[in-house]
C-alpha cells in the first residue's frame, strides 16, 4: 500500500496528498435503442440499511490498457520528460495539465474530473497493477475481471462473487435477463442474479476488436489475418473525425443510462460495463490526439453520470480500473506499448477524494520494471478490497477466500470512501 516514506533527491516520491437534478427518462426499449455499449448489472441487497445507507457501485473497465502516466502525467518527475518525448504533459504553457498535488498533473482534457477532485469527490491511485506481468491484453482482462491469480477459464467475476457474500437485508432486488452475450462483463457474471442490457447500435471499431480479430483468424484463417494485420499496421490509431464523434455518444449514453439505472428508488445498486479504446500503440497523442479525445470522452460521461445520479450521487462510487499500463518510453510510431503498473481511478459523492495515492517508485532506468515500464507498487485488489469493504460492508475474510482468492496478504485499502 501507499505509504508515507521519506524522499530521496534521486527518486522522487507521491505520498498521500490532501488536497449537475435531472433524470434520464428512459423506457426499456428507447434505452436499448440508444446505448451502444452492453452492461451487465447485478442484483444486490439495500446495504447497510441499520446505518441508513444505500449505496451505489459501477465498475468501468477501460479495455485495451490505459496510459496512466499520461492520466495523470508525473510532471515533476526528472526522468518523465524525457522518457515521454513529443507526447509528455506539461505544467505551464498551452494546453497546460491541470495540476493536482504538485507533483502529478491531470491530462487537460479532464476538466470536470479535475473539479471532481478539488471538490474531494475524486481520488487516484498511481503506479497500481494486478497480479499480471505479461502483455497480453486477452490474459490480462480476463485475470483483471476474474479476480484470480490463475489463467483459464472462469465462469465468473470478482464483483459477481462479492454479491454473494453479502447480507440480504430487507430484500433482494431482481431484474430479468434482458439481453445477454459474449461481450458481457465476465466481472459481472456469475451466480447473482444478472440483468443485461445488448445495444442495437455498436460503437465505433477500435484498435482493440481489430487485435482480437486477428488473434482469432491467425487460429482458422493464417491468410486473411495477415491481411488484418497489413491494414491493421497502416491505419492503427488513426481516427477520424465522425468516428471519434461517435465514440463520445456512445461513451456519454453507455454511462448515462448506466447512471440512470442507479438512480431509480427501486432500481439496480451494483452495475458494470467495458469500453474498449485504450490501445495506443501508435498516434497516441499528448495533450491533444487520440487518447485526449478518449479521456474527453470519459469526462463528459462522468458529468452527465453525476447529474442524472442527483441526490444518489453522494452515496455512489464509480471505479474505473484498466488490465496494466503502457511503457514509460514512447515508441517509432509516436504511441506507447504494453506495460505494466497505472492507474485506478474513483469518482463519486462517496470517495474520500482530493488526493493521488502513490508509493512513487521513479521513472529513472534503474526504476523501470524490465527496464521498460512504471513499476507496480500497489497491488489493485487491495484498491477493489478497500472499496468493497468500506462501501458495500462486504467481509475481509470472505474478499481474500472467494472474491478474490488467494489474496490474504493483500489489505484493503483503507480510508478510500466515507
Amino acid at each position: 500500500m501507499p505509504t508515507a516514506l521519506s524522499h530521496p533527491a534521486d527518486r522522487p516520491r507521491a505520498d498521500h496528498v490532501d488536497h449537475c437534478e435531472s433524470r434520464l427518462d428512459l423506457s426499456r426499449r428507447a434505452f436499448l435503442g440508444a446505448t451502444g455499449l452492453m452492461f451487465a448489472w447485478a442484483a444486490a441487497p439495500k446495504l447497510a440499511r441499520a446505518e441508513g445507507r444505500d449505496p451505489r457501485l459501477l465498475v468501468v473497465v477501460l479495455r485495451g490498457a490505459l496510459d496512466g502516466l499520461s492520466l495523470a502525467a508525473p510532471v515533476a518527475d526528472p526522468a518523465y520528460a524525457g522518457l515521454r518525448g513529443a507526447i509528455a504533459l506539461s505544467a505551464t504553457g498551452d494546453n497546460a495539465a491541470r495540476p493536482l498535488d504538485g507533483f502529478f498533473a491531470l491530462h487537460p482534457a479532464m476538466p470536470q474530473l479535475h473539479a471532481l477532485y478539488q471538490a474531494r469527490q475524486a481520488l487516484i491511485v498511481h503506479a497500481v497493477a494486478s497480479p499480471y506481468r505479461e502483455r497480453s491484453h486477452f490474459d490480462g482482462q480476463d485475470l483483471l475481471e476474474s479476480g484470480t491469480e490463475k489463467l483459464g477459464f472462469h465462469e465468473s467475476g470478482w464483483l459477481n462473487r462479492a454479491l454473494e457474500t453479502l447480507a440480504p437485508g430487507d430484500r433482494i432486488i431482481r431484474r430479468p435477463v434482458v439481453g445477454v452475450g459474449p461481450l458481457v462483463p465476465l466481472v459481472a457474471r456469475g451466480r447473482a442474479p444478472v440483468m443485461a442490457w445488448q445495444p442495437q447500435t455498436l460503437p465505433p471499431a477500435g484498435d482493440d476488436l481489430t487485435h482480437r480479430l486477428i488473434a482469432l483468424y491467425r487460429h482458422t484463417d493464417p491468410a486473411f489475418a495477415e491481411i488484418l494485420e497489413r491494414r491493421a499496421d497502416r491505419d492503427l490509431g488513426k481516427v477520424s473525425t465522425d468516428g471519434a464523434r461517435r465514440q463520445t455518444a456512445y461513451v456519454v449514453q453507455a454511462m448515462s443510462g448506466a447512471a440512470s439505472f442507479l438512480a431509480k428508488p427501486d432500481g439496480p445498486r451494483i452495475g458494470a460495463l467495458a469500453l474498449d479504446g485504450f490501445d495506443t500503440h501508435a498516434n497516441e497523442g499528448g495533450a491533444t490526439g487520440q487518447l485526449a479525445g478518449r479521456l474527453a470522452a470519459i469526462d463528459q460521461a462522468l458529468a452527465e453520470a453525476k447529474t442524472i445520479l442527483g441526490p444518489a450521487w453522494a452515496e455512489t462510487v464509480i471505479t474505473f480500473i484498466t488490465e496494466f499500463g503502457r511503457t514509460a518510453r514512447v515508441n517509432g510510431t509516436e504511441g506507447t506499448d504494453h506495460g505494466t503498473a497505472t492507474v485506478a481511478l474513483l469518482a463519486g459523492g462517496a470517495v474520500k477524494g482530493g488526493r493521488v495515492l502513490a508509493d512513487w517508485p521513479g521513472l529513472a532506468p534503474a526504476d523501470l520494471h524490465d527496464g521498460r515500464d512504471l513499476k507496480a507498487t500497489t497491488d489493485l485488489r487491495a484498491v477493489l478490497k478497500g472499496v468493497l469493504r468500506d462501501h458495500l460492508a462486504a467481509d475481509p475474510r470472505h474478499l481474500a477466500e472467494t472474491v478474490f482468492p488467494g489474496s490474504l496478504a493483500v489489505r484493503p485499502m483503507d480510508g478510500l470512501v466515507g
